[in-house]
């Protein structure tokens, strides 16, 4: 763990270092770039040479699709059911709502919100199978209408997907789940294959190559954000329990390879018993080489001289997860304004809003907050604006319609209104 203290020399560079920025590594844009070439051209056969090539299982064109309905435990299905409905009615409310009015012409405007047709949701394999973000992405696509909601997640060395994950695809409303991961599942979403047909846009977070797999593919297809490895970042002051941040910093660390986790503190108390909770916790976790190498990379312990502080920093960094624990919560919760999700008071671990609490845990990372926020229902809506004119409204209209027709160079604009009235 790396402990920045404001008096320490060097502090504001040390502080500085930790910002991250959403841009892709010039070897990860080129080899992304190349494996995306490669389905264009090649399709299944390409998609099944580099599913093996990145260590995946050799599987024919035929073993793609998932099918049948696996069979899991009483408490698994239960829970997946309970976190499933939470998702579900906070979609709902979310979704956005088709509407008119007159204008002071007398035109009839509006918005028109209609689900995508179909849609591409990425659910990462890795370490371990991750069956909250299956809930987490495919409810809210259920919630919007959408008739077609393909899912890509990578295989185990077997061949097979965790009949939990399974499960939750289905339970969610998956319609097609395909066997492969990596930047070439989002290639095959975005221009089709011969077994996966190509969609309209691409959800779901992913390493450092299936992000940057999206951030090339858009413009071909629409993208939600670009989530990447897990973070998150305590504010506390001396009311916090130690023991409570400490779980809540080890929680995301499990994830591995490129999360990050930081307390911020104005309290060198807090400070010292968070370092010692977090080393007395370790021990009795079970994924100790993933905890091991975040802690030693990608944690930092920060004093700062003021709360004030300690907001700057925040906002500048832009978490994806922000856990705040401090005495007057209301109060500094609306000064936060980039985190994907704020967990409000030491009763709101960060892991009720990755498994059960409704929101979307699919949030934006490496700094990108600060443009984007989170997954929402309403990104799996199209909009669609409508203007009605009648004669009597284009009449009082078409000044206006020629002054900026003259204003502008543009004149056959104005003809396209007055031959209407003549």
């Amino acid at each position: 763990m790396r402990i920045l203290r404001h008096r320490d020399p060097g502090f504001a560079k040390a502080v500085a270092s930790l910002q991250r920025k959403a841009e892709p590594h010039p070897d990860v844009e080129k080899a992304v770039r190349e494996i995306i070439a490669a389905v264009r051209a090649g399709g299944d056969s390409a998609l099944l040479e580099l599913g093996v090539r990145f260590g995946g299982p050799a599987l024919r064109s035929a073993q793609l699709r998932l099918k049948g309905t696996p069979k899991v435990d009483r408490a698994t299905a239960a829970a997946i059911a309970q976190s499933h409905a939470n998702v579900h009615a906070f979609a709902k409310r979310s979704l956005r709502k088709s509407w008119q009015a007159r204008n002071a012409q007398g035109a009839l405007v509006g918005e028109r919100f209609d689900p995508f047709q179909r849609v591409g949701i990425y659910v990462p394999g890795g370490t371990a199978p991750l069956v909250s973000t299956a809930v987490m992405t495919v409810t809210l696509a259920t919630a919007a209408g959408v008739p077609e909601i393909v899912v890509t997640t990578p295989p185990g060395p077997d061949g097979r997907i965790n009949p939990a994950l399974h499960h939750a695809l289905l339970h969610a409303g998956a319609t097609e789940i395909y066997k492969t991961g990596g930047a070439q599942a989002i290639a095959a979403l975005a221009y089709g294959t011969r077994t996966i047909r190509p969609v309209q846009k691409i959800f779901g977070p992913g390493n450092a190559y299936v992000v940057e797999a999206k951030r090339q593919v858009f413009g071909q297809v629409s993208i939600d954000l670009l989530p990447g490895p897990s973070e998150v970042l305590v504010l506390a002051d001396a009311s916090a329990n130690p023991a409570w941040a400490a779980a809540d910093l080890l929680a995301q660390a499990e994830h591995g390879k490129g999360s990050s986790i930081l307390l911020v503190t104005n309290s060198e108390k807090l400070l010292t018993a968070v370092a010692r909770q977090i080393e007395l916790q370790l021990q009795s976790l079970s994924r100790q080489e993933h905890l091991a190498g975040v802690l030693a990379k990608d944690c930092a312990l920060v004093l700062v001289r003021s709360m004030e502080d300690g907001i700057r920093m925040a906002n500048e960094f832009a978490p994806e997860h922000l856990a705040l624990m401090v005495r007057n919560e209301d109060s500094v919760a609306p000064r936060i304004t980039t985190s994907g999700a704020i967990f409000l008071g030491g009763y709101s671990p960060v892991a009720a809003g990755d498994f059960l609490a409704g929101p979307s845990h699919t949030l934006p990372t490496g700094g990108a907050g600060k443009s984007f926020p989170g997954l929402m229902a309403d990104m799996f809506q199209r909009r669609t604006s409508l203007v009605r004119l009648d004669r009597r409204s284009l009449a009082k209209s078409l000044q206006t319609i020629e002054q900026f027709s003259l204003v502008e160079g543009l004149d056959a604009h104005g003809r396209s209104a007055s031959i209407r009235l003549r």
